[in-house]
């Protein structure tokens, strides 16, 4: 993925719905427009970023799957 993060969240190790819970206090922190990288180990983290996205006005840039480690590129909303 060629986004490149403006803050890196390890969630790797949290059951859901730690890693989406943790992203949402992440991004809180950030100004709009920027980016957040997300790494998770929980496969229903998969379902659930993909869920937030529709709900929401930040954008899930991409997502991928690296050796069992679930990386999410999310988008602040707002006017950057």
């Amino acid at each position: 993925m060629a986004v490149q993060p403006d803050d890196v969240l390890d969630a790797c190790g949290f059951p859901c719905p730690l890693p989406l819970l943790k992203a949402k206090q992440a991004l809180s922190r950030l100004s709009p427009g920027q980016v957040l990288e997300v790494r998770a180990t929980d496969a229903g983290s998969w379902r659930d970023f993909e869920s937030f996205a529709e709900h929401s006005a930040h954008v899930l840039e991409g997502r991928e799957e690296r050796d069992k480690v679930y990386v999410y590129w999310l988008r602040k909303a707002g006017d950057a």
